[in-house]
Formats: structure tokens, C-alpha cells, sequence
């Protein structure tokens, strides 16, 4: 490394590195407008911690005389700066991560960008932060960019903040302005809930107020930047919490040995510590904290151990062990706060995948109570959220799950959304708090229930969703197996795509979130009418592979039945009957499916109906009745109640 070797790695490296391992962690972000200086300010931090190999160095040299930005002296930017594109055009595009450490502490610092359309970059960083180091060019003073991040920091719980006012070299270290920056910022921190602040005046380029005040601020008395780094009261604050461990693996290596290992998440734990495991609520004592190097007294936030419990009660990941005293909610609706990081906007009511901590649901999204500007944090009325806006919404989810709201414990109130289908991570969200409603809405047991009506019936229930272009012939093909159904003593109910706009969804219109709500409207009708025991047809464009994903899942996969009615859009336009492709050629709909609306075709229905071919809709009609009978669906239930529930 280009630096001299600290005298204890010559005199003792096993005290060394003790020594190193038990530093305290420091997460931080540097985040403002662009070109006020963070990635030169990191840069910095690297060189003067020394931290910065001899190879690297003589490539920094060598790269600041090609691509820099100081004339040929040492850019530091371009020691953080990796990618090809960000030292072209001089800006972050992206959220690098750095380490570096000094003799108090270790830190992982994120360079996050200051361009609007890169918000989510810079939440992805400040998800893990425990302070902020907010940038001010000190020539330009606090912009748009400056009061958004500040927004943002508010928003995500970020606690400590450090207001770098940087380039201080280039108006003449004037206190004057700094002082002015200083008073103009904290007005604004306060409006938006911000007050642990520190002002620090800097020059990143040249060192100032870096690691050492140097000659040219004698007015400023206060931290220097590593000193604040170094000092701020981050573990103490995680310690203070009620305990938290989430379950990440149920640790069995033989049938003597049963723990449940995880990272604590906030707090303290003792051997002897009553506990709580939810969302169970059965309660235990620790009896052992076992780490690789051997049990424990006492293990504290961010450790990764392994519990014993004095009691053999069922454990799963997932669950989580907590202070019997001071134990989380439980809870399966929430209001939350999403910031949206997906191209594709978020549709109210399609499903994702919940992740939060270490457990897993399926998570439905309500229409947005409303998006948050984060220039003001003024709210907007909304039905959907598009790439890099933040709202509150309402969270549905399959299954109650343990958590504290966010402002309390950011591990047990922070989770992200998982597109089921691309897998794509399409928002990170913050828990507000659980809905009361959900404790105040139960399932009502009935007498009843399906196995009976379907009995009565001397049929098994079913959903046949059809789907397919406008014009491939899903309505016809759907009311003729009716009628052929109703013929022979079966008890059936068509749910028509046209027919169910005229009432049950009258005010839907054809954005995508409407088509979305239109069909998480009809798989619940659907359900209900399975349930009472019919054989439910439904047809319906359905154009997008997530919503009839949806369907099966809400309706249950062996009641639900995909049927793809297929032809080709050449085909359905030329039929055409009611003059809809016409009119979407001319301009004269919007949205239309297959003209500048999306059709994700199904990968694996149950049947596939080619419509463009020989085949009469009678002869189509019959493949659906026989598809039915081979399911086991044109036959009576067993008595003994094989029916699906």
C-alpha cells in the first residue's frame, strides 16, 4: 500500500488485528447535487486513510492527467468514479460502495448520484445508512437537488446528517457564506424533520476539514468531517431497542443440537431472557447463545449467533424471537410507504413478492392513498406510481408476519417487492403501521361451505378463464359450452368480459391499472360463485400473464382451468365484427389490446384452442367439455368430500 505501516502491525499483527475486528461499523451515504463534490470527497477519504494500494495510485496519477478534472493534479473522483461512462461525462450514475477504516472505527460509505432520474439509485444506498453527508457546492448554495435528498433522508429514517459545504477554496474560505448556507439549511431540515445536524465547511479537493482543520478556516472551531464520522453514536442506539432476531436457518446438525440462527436486528439478549416467537406468540428462555467461537453472555444488534431456547416449541424462518416484554406486531395489512424503482408502473391490485427481513408473503397493493413530492413532501392524489415516485399505499398480504414500523427498527420495517414473474425488484417500502381493521376482520366459519353446495349440486366446482385477442372468439366458444353444460343437468355461470362492464364494472375504463382492477374484480366474483359450487366460465381478454397468474393462485390451481383461444391479429382484425381494431387503427381508442396495448400470450394454459383454423366453434366447444371431463370436473364429487376447499 502506498503508506508506512502502522507500528502495531510490526510489533503485534495478532493485537492488530483484534483490535480491527471488534471496530464499530459506520454505514453512511454522500449524496446532493450533482458535481458538488461527493465522489471527490470519498476519493479523498480513501487517499488520506491511507487505504489507497501503490498500483491504484500510480493508476489514479496516470488517469488524472487523461480524463481528470483538476489539470493534471490528483483527481480523486476517479478513484470512486469506475465505470467508463461516469468518468466520460464526469457525474455518478450509479451507487458505488466504498470501504475504508481509521483507528476508531470501520466504515462502508455509498457515493449515490444527484441526477432526479436516479432517485431510486439513491435509495437503494441509503437503505442500509446510518448517517447522511448531504453536499452543498458552496458557490451554488442549497438547490432543488440538495432539499429532494434532505426529503429523502427524512423519509428513510436516516437520523444523523452532515451538511458538507464543500469548495470553500473557491469563494476564499469565507465564513460569511457558510454561515449563510448554514442558517438557509437548517431552516429547511427542520420544516422536514430533520434536527441531528452537523455544519461542516470543506474543501474535498484540497483536504480541508477532511481528517485535519488545517490553516486556511481558523474561524471554525467545530468537527472535522472523519471526527464527526468517528463519533457519532450509532451502536449504542441499536443496543437500546427491545431484541430482535429474525430466523434465518433452524440450525440442527444432529438430534442432540436444535438453535435458530440469524442476525439480531436490534437490542440485546442474555442466556436466561424471556422471549416471544412470533407470529405464534409461544413463549421460551434462551438457555445458550452459541457463536463459532463459543457460547456467549450477552450478544448485541448486528451479531450473527445461534439461540438455544429452553423449551422445544416449533421455529421456522421467518419467525422471530423477541423480548417476551417489548414484542413486535403481527399483522397482514399495513399502510406503507413505496418508493417505486421499476420501469413498468405500479398497478393497483396485481401481486408481488413481500420480502422483509427474513420472511416472505405474497403482497397485494391497494391504489395509492397518495404520492409524496419530495421537494415538499406535499401529497398528490394518484392511482398508480411511476418510476423514482414515492406514495403511500395499502399492503394486502396472504399471511400475517412479524414487524415494527420503520421508524422504530429499520430491519423489521423495511422490505422490498419482487415482480413473481421477472423476478425484477420493483419497489423499496417502509411499514407505517398495521391496518386496525385487520384486527377487526375475521373469517366467518359457515355451515355450508363448498364440498356441501357441490354435493347438492352432484358437481365438482370450476373456473374456465378464457383468454385471447379481442375477435378470437372467446364468448362465442364460452357460450356454447354453457349451453352444452346446461343441456346435460350441470349448474354453470358465464361471466362475460362486455357484460361485467355494464355493472359490477361500470367505472373502469382500459389503462393498464384498470385492466388490472377489472380482473382482480371478476377472479373475486369468480371465487364466490366456485364457491357456492358452479362451474364458472369466464371470458376475458386478460392480457398480461401476472393477473391470470393472480387468478389461479386466488382461485386455487386445480379448481382453475386456463383456456387460450388463439389466433393471430391479422385473423381478428379481419373479422372484426364490431369495428374496434378499425377504430384503435385510426386513433379513435387508446389502449386497445394487440394495436398499442400488450398481449403476453400464456407459456402453459391447460388447452389451447387454435380459432384461425377449420374448426367450428362447436368443435372447439367440445375440446373445453372434454378437457373438463378428463379434470374430473363432469363428474360427482366423492361423498367422503374430495372436493377443493
Amino acid at each position: 500500500m502506498a503508506h508506512t505501516t502502522n507500528d502495531l502491525v510490526i510489533s503485534d499483527i495478532e493485537e492488530y488485528l483484534r483490535r480491527h475486528e471488534h471496530k464499530s461499523l459506520l454505514r453512511f451515504i454522500t449524496c446532493g447535487s450533482v458535481d458538488d463534490g461527493k465522489s471527490t470527497l470519498i476519493g479523498r477519504l480513501l487517499y488520506d486513510s491511507k487505504l489507497v494500494f501503490s498500483d491504484h495510485l500510480a493508476e489514479l496519477e496516470r488517469d488524472s492527467k487523461t480524463v481528470g478534472t483538476q489539470g493534471g493534479e490528483l483527481d480523486f473522483a476517479l478513484l470512486v468514479d469506475g465505470l467508463a461512462a461516469e468518468r466520460e461525462q464526469g457525474i455518478t450514475i450509479d451507487v458505488a460502495y466504498r470501504f475504508f477504516s481509521t483507528e476508531r472505527r470501520k466504515f462502508i460509505v455509498a457515493d449515490t448520484p444527484g441526477h432526479e432520474q436516479y432517485t431510486r439509485n439513491m435509495v437503494t444506498g441509503a437503505s442500509t445508512a446510518d448517517l447522511a453527508v448531504i453536499l452543498v457546492d458552496a458557490r451554488k448554495g442549497v438547490l432543488t437537488q440538495t432539499r429532494r435528498h434532505s426529503c429523502l433522508v427524512s423519509l428513510l429514517g436516516i437520523r444523523h446528517v452532515v451538511l458538507a459545504v464543500n469548495k470553500l477554496d473557491l469563494v476564499g474560505y469565507s465564513q460569511q457564506r457558510f454561515d449563510e448556507i448554514e442558517r438557509e439549511y437548517r431552516t429547511f431540515a427542520h420544516s422536514v424533520g430533520l434536527e441531528e445536524i452537523v455544519c461542516i465547511p470543506m474543501s474535498a479537493l484540497r483536504g480541508d476539514n477532511i481528517i485535519d482543520s488545517g490553516p486556511n478556516m481558523p474561524w471554525y472551531s467545530g468537527p472535522t468531517l472523519v471526527g464527526q464520522l468517528e463519533s457519532v453514536p450509532i451502536a449504542d442506539e441499536r443496543n437500546a431497542r427491545p431484541f430482535r432476531l429474525p430466523v434465518q436457518w433452524v440450525n440442527r446438525p444432529d438430534s442432540e443440537f436444535r438453535g435458530f440462527s440469524g442476525q439480531i436486528a436490534g437490542g440485546t439478549v442474555h442466556p436466561g431472557d424471556k422471549v416471544r416467537v412470533l407470529p405464534s406468540g409461544r413463549e421460551s428462555v434462551i438457555a445458550r447463545i452459541v457463536t463459532a467461537d463459543g457460547d456467549l453472555d450477552v450478544a448485541v444488534a448486528d451479531q450473527s449467533v445461534t439461540v438455544v431456547l429452553s423449551d422445544e416449541i416449533d421455529v421456522s424462518r421467518g419467525d422471530v424471537i423477541a423480548s417476551a416484554a417489548a414484542a413486535p406486531g403481527v399483522a397482514d395489512q399495513f399502510e406503507a410507504q413505496l418508493v417505486w424503482m421499476s420501469e413498468q408502473p405500479m398497478l393497483p391490485g396485481r401481486t408481488y413478492q413481500l420480502e422483509l427481513a427474513t420472511s416472505s408473503a405474497v403482497a397485494q397493493i391497494a391504489q395509492p392513498k397518495y404520492t409524496i413530492d419530495v421537494d415538499s413532501l406535499e401529497h398528490t392524489a394518484a392511482r398508480q406510481l411511476e418510476l423514482n415516485e414515492i406514495g403511500v399505499v395499502t399492503l394486502h398480504l396472504d399471511r400475517q408476519i412479524p414487524f415494527d414500523p420503520y421508524v422504530e427498527n429499520r430491519d423489521m420495517g423495511g422490505f422490498i417487492l419482487i415482480d413473481r414473474l421477472s423476478q425484477e425488484t420493483v419497489a423499496a417500502g417502509m411499514l407505517r403501521f398495521a391496518l386496525r381493521r385487520a384486527h377487526n376482520i375475521h373469517w366467518q366459519a359457515l355451515d355450508v361451505d363448498r364440498r356441501a353446495r357441490s354435493l347438492a349440486k352432484g358437481q365438482r366446482p370450476a373456473v374456465v378463464w378464457f383468454t385471447g385477442l379481442s375477435g378470437a372468439g372467446k364468448s362465442t366458444i364460452a357460450d356454447l359450452v354453457e349451453k352444452s353444460l346446461h343441456e346435460q343437468g350441470f349448474h354453470t355461470y358465464l361471466l362475460d368480459g362486455d357484460n361485467v362492464r355494464h355493472g359490477l364494472n361500470a367505472d373502469l375504463g382500459f389503462t393498464d391499472a384498470d385492466r388490472v382492477e377489472n380482473i382482480r374484480r371478476v377472479v373475486e366474483v369468480a371465487r364466490l360463485l366456485a364457491d357456492a359450487g358452479l362451474i364458472v366460465l369466464a371470458s376475458f381478454i386478460t392480457p398480461f400473464q401476472a393477473d391470470r397468474a393472480r387468478a389461479r393462485e386466488r382461485i386455487g390451481d386445480g379448481t382453475f382451468l386456463e383456456v387460450h383461444v388463439d389466433a393471430p391479429l391479422e385473423v381478428v382484425e379481419e373479422r372484426d365484427r364490431k369495428g374496434l381494431y378499425a377504430k384503435a387503427r385510426r386513433g379513435e381508442l387508446v389502449n386497445f389490446t394487440g394495436i398499442d396495448s400488450p398481449y403476453e400470450p400464456p407459456e402453459s394454459p391447460e388447452l389451447r384452442l387454435d380459432s384461425s383454423g377449420t374448426r367450428t366453434p362447436r368443435e372447439l366447444a367440445d375440446q373445453v367439455i372434454d378437457r373438463l371431463r378428463t379434470a374430473g370436473i363432469l363428474r360427482p364429487p366423492d361423498a367422503e368430500g374430495s372436493v377443493d376447499e
